[in-house]
């Protein structure tokens, strides 16, 4: 069973769920692709959330890969809850 955090959409979902089957993607090639049902720049704000909370790592150019800690995740091994934002409040 996964443990979301309040601070996370279906759409997050989605991705990492993409991510941990083509390994790397694009926010473009996630909507592209019709496994993210989300507008590219939806896919692109969420990312970069997901990056902060350590799920994604951002590779550049708009470049995204899933994390050891995103699989755990998708495993039901983390609780995204627990996790902290490396943004300051």
């Amino acid at each position: 069973m996964r443990y979301s955090a309040r601070w996370m959409t279906i759409c997050d979902e989605r991705i990492l769920e993409r991510l941990s089957e083509v390994e790397t993607d694009t926010p473009k090639g996630m909507a592209d692709s019709g496994d993210v049902r989300f507008s590219r720049q939806y896919i692109g704000e969420r990312c970069r959330e997901l990056t902060n909370y350590g799920m994604l790592q951002h590779l550049g150019n708009g470049v995204y890969r899933i994390t050891e800690t995103g699989e755990q995740y998708l495993e039901g091994e983390v609780d995204a809850e627990d996790l902290e934002s490396e943004e300051s409040d």
